[in-house]
């Protein structure tokens, strides 16, 4: 398609079709995340790869009679984002069954959206509020009550979690999980009752998520066609804000090979529009040896293709070394586990398995340092293999020494954001101003990943992970990290970029938009490098390019990518209200409006009183401004 500025070249030579682009990007601020060329206006697409970076002159010669170009408008390009810690798999299987707060900025709102949602779903099934949002971001800076649920839905179950702390149920929702008086408190987990001996709707993790992770698990599920056509959507909303790639964590509740058998079918199809490498969790306490064997035996790390291919092992290896994130609590003080998550680590070793391990806690880190470096004595650390801790909190400088000596990395994700006022209640805001200590990460060299830890607390949104990377500041605006442990725009933009890449040995290929690397690419909303700082959670994409596809488009772009079929089942929450609840930009608002306004006011009047000052105008007389003053004039 012609564009001002660039036409097809000439039609005649069979050369010009087997080496004419397959879609040229123009017009563009692209930042290219390359040191050599950190700068162009416009990429080349062929077979899946960049063929050219550079201005229009340098594509020009790869634009065909078939070649798509696309302006860009002017707009900011970026390489595709790479969430390193993203539970897409899971979160796939279950979107159009879950009403999102996420961006919901009051609670009015939200309980609007929930009873509205309750008169739409049908008896048999729930509605669920499952992460993603946290009390502190809305204008009210608390929970919905119990009332509250039960008056929006009197006859539909409604569970609502909120983060790893807690979850409300509706008395409908009681009655369906089978919830009584007789039903025992679990091992880690409370059932609030009331004076009656009744429970009141209320669970709470003590300190483990268990309970509210197995109550959830009792809600009606997809079939399998429908599972595919969910994670098919829920692939579509994480392209909305420029993600073309996410490392899979597993988790709790997602079996293999169960659980993957969606992606993978999807992968078969040709249908992803995200690249996924995958982990693999062990999900019985006691039987994780048998499973680690049994897939060791089976599979290797790198198996697969650029759309969907085996990372590792974990986030847990072994049930009992795994501390919890509820920082509503106290620490958890974990048994001996040492014996039998050394014998998980042996095995992986041997077999070349990279693995991730859920390490909150620097009292976790260490003992499972110790461990390492027992294994390190024998010649197993450093061993080639990509390992590293998710989230680490609060680990400190001597761990992080001891990280990197072992060639270990790290994924940090932006729990804080959500989490952020319940972790200074805990544990201070000293405490929180390192958490994660992120500045102390790159000056050690260390490999880091961002990421967000979505669906079940943290939003999927990458932008508001990157605005608490530069910006320190959680959902309810609060600073927790100070200037020193934050990062420039820059360095944030890598870690979501070229940092998940290296946790999965694709940086020569993806992270960078360079010749011969995937044609993974986003053009946004907004220049993500000059916006003021709290306009960054606002910023979505406009156009996502993956392997050369365009698989999102939107404003001036919009009816570029294939249509999806219509979400179903019909009475679907995302079918009504959409996944994420964008709303505008700070500096786009009425509000800063009015704050630009008053602001302009206190400069003139600061401007009249030193004019007075000089004799120049009074303020207050009738001699008004000086004729020299052509703006006052």
């Amino acid at each position: 398609m012609p564009v001002a500025g660039i036409r097809p070249g000439p039609t005649t030579s069979d050369r010009s079709l087997d080496h004419a682009a397959d879609l040229v990007v123009r017009n563009a601020k692209v930042y290219t995340g390359d040191p050599l060329r950190p700068r162009a206006s416009a990429v080349a697409v062929r077979a899946g790869l960049i063929t050219a970076v550079g201005d229009d002159a340098d594509v020009l010669p790869q634009v065909g009679p078939r070649t798509r170009v696309v302006d860009a408008l002017g707009r900011r390009a970026v390489p595709g984002l790479n969430d390193s810690h993203l539970h897409v798999i899971r979160g796939g299987l279950n979107y159009v069954l879950e009403l999102r707060w996420d961006g919901v900025p009051t609670l009015r709102r939200a309980l609007a959206m929930l009873r509205a949602q309750a008169e739409r779903t049908p008896p048999g099934q729930w509605v669920r509020v499952v992460g993603g949002w946290s009390a502190d971001q809305f204008a009210e800076r608390r929970l919905p009550t119990l009332a509250e649920l039960n008056a929006a839905a009197p006859d539909t179950p409604v569970f609502v979690l909120h983060l790893y702390q807690s979850a409300l149920l509706n008395r409908a929702a009681l009655k369906a999980a089978g919830f009584t008086r007789d039903t025992p408190d679990p091992a880690g987990g409370q059932i609030v009752r009331a004076h009656d001996g009744e429970p009141t709707g209320l669970l709470l993790a003590a300190p483990g998520a268990l309970l509210l992770y197995s109550t959830l698990a009792k809600a009606p599920t997809l079939d399998d066609a429908d599972k595919a056509a969910s994670t098919r959507h829920f692939l579509r909303e994480l392209n909305r804000f420029g993600l073309t790639s996410a490392i899979d964590a597993a988790g709790g509740f997602q079996s293999f090979p169960e659980n993957y058998g969606t992606v993978m079918e999807l992968a078969k199809e040709g249908q992803l529009t995200l690249r996924i490498a995958y982990h693999l969790f062990p999900q019985t306490a006691g039987q994780e040896l048998d499973d680690l064997r049994r897939w060791v035996e089976t599979v290797r790390p790198g198996d697969g293709d650029e759309w969907l291919r085996l990372n590792g092992a974990g986030e847990n290896l072994t049930w009992a070394a795994a501390d919890f994130e509820n920082f509503s609590e106290p620490r958890p003080e974990l048994g001996p586990y040492e014996a039998g998550f050394e014998q998980a680590v042996r095995l992986l070793m041997e077999h070349d398995w990279g693995f991730r391990l859920h390490a909150s806690y620097d009292e976790t880190i260490r003992r499972d340092l110790v461990v390492f470096e027992r294994l390190a004595a024998e010649g197993l650390f450093p061993g080639g293999n990509r390992w590293l801790f998710d989230h680490a909190e609060t680990v400190s400088a001597a761990s992080l020494d001891r990280i990197a000596a072992l060639g270990g990395a790290v994924s940090v994700q932006n729990r804080m954001s959500f989490q952020g006022e319940a972790f200074v209640r805990r544990h201070g805001a000293t405490a929180a101003a390192g958490a994660p200590p992120l500045r102390a990460m790159l000056e050690r060299g260390l490999t880091v990943g961002a990421g967000t830890d979505a669906t079940r607390v943290s939003s999927y949104n990458p932008w508001v992970a990157l605005h608490w990377l530069v910006s320190g500041r959680s959902v309810s605006g609060r600073a927790l990290r100070p200037a020193a442990n934050r990062l420039s725009r820059e360095e944030a933009l890598e870690l979501y970029t070229l940092g998940g890449a290296r946790l999965t040995g694709e940086d020569e290929v993806k992270g960078r938009l360079t010749v011969g690397s995937y044609a993974d690419l986003t053009v946004l909303s907004a220049d993500y490098f000059t916006v003021p700082e709290a306009d960054i959670p606002h910023i979505e994409s406009v156009l996502t390019v993956v392997g050369g596809r365009i698989v999102y488009g939107a404003q001036e772009h919009e009816g570029l990518a294939a249509e999806l079929p219509a979400v179903v089942p019909s009475w679907s929450p995302v079918a009504r209200f959409g996944g994420y609840q964008a709303s505008p930009a700070p500096s786009l608002s009425g509000l800063r409006q009015a704050e630009q306004l008053a602001a302009a006011v206190a400069d003139s009047d600061e401007q009249r009183v030193w004019r007075a000052a000089r004799g120049q105008w009074a303020p207050g007389t009738d001699s008004g401004p000086a004729l020299d003053d052509h703006c006052f004039l």
